[in-house]
Parts: structure tokens; sequence; C-alpha cells
């Protein structure tokens, strides 16, 4: 069976479990702290890094979420995450990129480091310039899905992809660190809404972090 090498607040760990409910994969999770440095865990990943899955039956070890999320698309053909025309395909790439290297650099990364990194490793306190420069990059950001939502189903098309797979994942953590004003960004919160209704996203909502409390109606679909 896979294992998954993840912490419960890593969004790219998150993106890889969603498309895995999503598939009916299953896996075993292995907590893994990257900051620790772990030699077993560097053997496995020298960039330090999660998510990682390894199945020792297949000897295959598999890095980094979107080659992951790649791997499984195309052998696991229950719900397909990455389909249509070429250029629909390449729309959904385009968004999912967008949220694992924008987003992720303008909101999840100081939000990581300021509430979550400086707490349990550094034992410092946030600076509050960064949360709100974070906190002002996820309205921007979201003022550009409330866009696309406005024009499609889904944030790449009629359907649902890794797309909003990726921008859930990310959208979660941030929504944990407490960086997420819902005000004014209704369509996105209909549509995240939907998420946390989805069985694959339950057990994401029910895990914590370590003296890291989330807002009271993080894990609410009705919020």
């Amino acid at each position: 069976m896979w294992r998954l090498y993840q912490f419960p607040l890593c969004p790219f760990s998150r993106k890889v479990r969603l498309q895995l409910a999503e598939k009916g994969v299953a896996y075993d999770l292995v907590r893994e702290l990257p900051w620790e440095g772990q030699d077993a865990f560097l053997d496995l990943n020298p960039a330090g890094t999660t998510p990682v899955m390894v199945d020792d039956e297949k000897g295959a070890v598999l890095i980094d979420s979107q080659a992951i999320c790649e791997y499984f698309e195309e052998t696991v053909e229950k719900m397909p995450l990455i389909s249509g025309s070429p250029t629909g395909r390449a729309e959904i790439r385009r968004l999912t990129a967008w949220c694992d290297q924008i987003f992720y650099r303008d909101v999840v990364a100081p939000l990581l480091e300021e509430r979550m990194r400086k707490r349990i490793v550094h034992r410092a306190p946030p600076d509050a310039g960064r949360l709100r420069d974070a906190m002002r990059n996820a309205n921007t950001h979201m003022d550009y899905m409330d866009y696309l939502l406005d024009h499609r189903s889904w944030l790449a098309g009629g359907t649902m992809s890794l797309a909003d797979i990726a921008a859930a994942a990310h959208i979660s953590v941030a929504d944990y660190l407490g960086g997420i004003d819902w005000a004014g960004h209704e369509p996105v919160k209909r549509w995240y809404a939907g998420f946390k209704s989805r069985p694959s996203f339950r057990p994401l909502l029910s895990e914590r972090m370590e003296v890291i409390v989330p807002p009271p109606y993080y894990d609410k679909p009705d919020f």
C-alpha cells in the first residue's frame, strides 16, 4: 500500500489527499515535519519537502504534489481531474500552477511562517505587518477567483478539476490560520462550502496542528 509522508497543514499534501480520496486510492498517512530534517526522510527526498509517496511493493517513490497528482491521473481512471480538450487541460494546469506558486507564495507561505513555524519551531511572535500583507494578497487573489466563478461552474470550466482541488487545499490552510476574510467573496464562499461538504474533504477539516487552533467556523460547511 502507498504511504503518504505529510503534516496536517501542508497544502501540497492536502492537494494530493483530496485527489486520492476522489479517486478512491487507499494509502497510509505518515506524519513528517520537514523542518526537523530527519535523515530517513531526507534519504527519500533530499529536498526535504512534503508530500512524498512510497510504495515498497512497487519500488516507487513519488515526490512533488504535481508529479504525484499527474501519476495518479495517468494510472487511475476513476474521477478524471485533468480532462477535456487540449485547451481545457492547459487551463486546468495553468490554474493549478497559479495556486501552487502564486497563491502559495503570496498567502499560504507567509501565514505558515508567521503563525505556525515561528510558534512551533522558533518560539517567536509573528510579524504583524507580514500577516496583514498576506491577508491583503488573499483578498486580491480571491477577487480573481470570484471573477472565474462568476463565469464558470468551476474554476477551470464546467467540471471539477485538479485546479479546484489545488485551490481548496491552499485556501483550507490559509483559513485554518485565520488568513481569509470571507466578506465580499460570495462566489468563492459558495464554491468552498460545497467542497467542505464533500466526503473527500471531511478528514482534512477534522485534523488539527498542535498548539494552533483554527477559527470556530473552520470545519463547518455552512459558515
